[in-house]
C-alpha cells in the first residue's frame, strides 16, 4: 500500500543512501530512520520523530521537508558538515505507517502509540489519557508493547542513553490555537528532575529567536496521559541529559481560518489551503536548526544550571 508521505520518504531514503535504514516492517510498511553525522553514540544528538498519529500528517511534512534540508545543504554546507563530525541527527519520520494509510490515529491494532507504555493506575484525564476497555474507543492504550512503539523505544535507548546531551522533538498537531513545546511530565503535574535545565532550554529559545511562536510548558498543564512514551524514556534515562519535547502544532488556527476543514477528520489535524501548508512546513524549520545547535552546544547554555 502506497500514499503520498511514504513515496516521499522512500524517494529520500533513495537520495540518502547509507544515511537511510528500515528499522522495521508493519504489515508490508517500512518504518525508516535517517542518520546524519557521526556514528560515535557519546556525543550530542537531536532526534525528530513524525507520524506517530496517522492522522496527524502535518508532523511527518515537517520532518520529511527537515530531511530534504539536510541533503541539499549537506552538498555544499562545509560549516553543517564539520558540525556533524562531533554531533548527531537522527529522523523518523513517519512512526505510524498503517495509521497513515488508513486515515487515523491509531496503529493497526486500534492502539495509541503515545499511551503504549507500561504505567502505573495513576489518575489520568478519562479517555483522552488513556483507556484500556476496547480499541474501538479512541486514546486506546493496549496490551503490551506494539511494534512501533517499542521500536522507537529501542532506538531511544540504543541511539540516546549514551549521548552527553540528547534533545528529542516528537512532532504533532491538534490542540489549541498557539504551537506548544510539551515536556515531560504527561502523568503528573510534578516537576520532573531536569526542570532547570529545560528552563535554561527556554530562556536560550526566547534570547536566540525573540518572535517565536512556541508557549513551553508541561504536558500534563494540558491533560494527564497514562502510559507516554516520553515519560517512560525520560525516566529510564541513567546518565547524561535527555530533553524530550512535543511540538504540538496548534490546528485550532487552521480551523478559525478555514472553518469548513473543521468538518473533516484531516481538516482537524492538517493545514489543507497549499500556501497555509507551505508556511508550516517553513515555519518550525528553524526550530529545529536551534535544537540542534543547542544539543552540540550544551556546555555553553547548561554551565549555569
Amino acid at each position: 500500500m502506497r500514499f503520498t508521505e511514504l513515496d516521499e520518504i522512500t524517494r529520500l531514503a533513495r537520495i540518502a543512501g547509507a544515511r537511510a535504514e528500515i528499522l522495521a516492517t508493519v504489515e508490508g510498511l517500512p518504518i525508516h530512520v535517517f542518520r546524519f553525522g557521526s556514528r560515535d553514540r557519546s556525543v550530542p544528538a537531536l532526534l525528530v520523530v513524525g507520524g506517530v498519529h496517522g492522522i496527524e500528517r502535518i508532523g511527518t511534512d515537517v520532518a520529511t521537508a527537515y530531511i530534504t534540508t539536510l541533503l541539499a545543504r549537506l552538498a555544499w554546507d562545509r560549516l553543517l558538515a564539520h558540525s556533524l563530525e562531533r554531533c548527531r541527527i537522527l529522523i523518523v519520520p513517519l512512526l505510524n505507517p498503517v495509521g497513515m494509510s488508513r486515515s487515523q490515529r491509531a496503529n493497526g491494532n486500534g492502539v495509541d502509540l503515545m499511551r503504549n507504555a507500561p504505567s502505573d493506575d495513576i489518575a489520568a484525564t478519562p479517555l483522552l489519557g488513556g483507556q484500556r476497555f476496547s480499541p474501538r474507543l479512541p486514546w486506546y492504550a493496549g496490551d503490551g508493547w506494539e511494534l512501533e512503539s517499542r521500536t522507537l523505544v529501542e532506538l531511544v535507548e540504543r541511539e540516546l542513553f549514551e549521548a552527553r546531551c540528547a534533545i528529542a522533538v516528537d512532532l504533532h498537531s491538534g490542540f489549541g490555537m498557539v504551537d506548544r513545546l510539551w515536556y515531560p511530565y504527561a502523568r503528573t503535574r510534578e516537576p520532573i528532575a531536569d526542570l532547570d535545565a529545560i528552563e535554561a532550554l527556554a530562556r536560550l529559545l526566547d534570547r536566540t529567536l525573540p518572535n517565536h511562536v512556541y508557549r513551553v510548558e508541561q504536558t500534563a498543564q494540558a491533560y494527564t496521559i497514562r502510559g507516554d512514551l516520553w515519560d517512560y524514556l525520560y525516566d529510564r534515562r541513567r546518565a547524561g541529559l535527555l530533553v524530550p519535547l512535543t511540538l504540538e502544532m496548534g490546528s485550532w488556527a487552521w480551523v478559525r481560518k478555514n472553518p469548513w476543514q473543521g468538518l473533516t477528520t484531516a481538516g482537524r489535524f492538517n493545514p489543507l489551503a497549499p500556501h497555509r501548508h507551505r508556511r508550516i512546513l517553513r515555519r518550525h524549520l528553524p526550530l529545529l536548526d536551534f535544537l540542534f545547535h543547542a544539543a552540540a552546544s550544551h556546555d555553553a547554555w547548561l554551565t549555569a544550571v
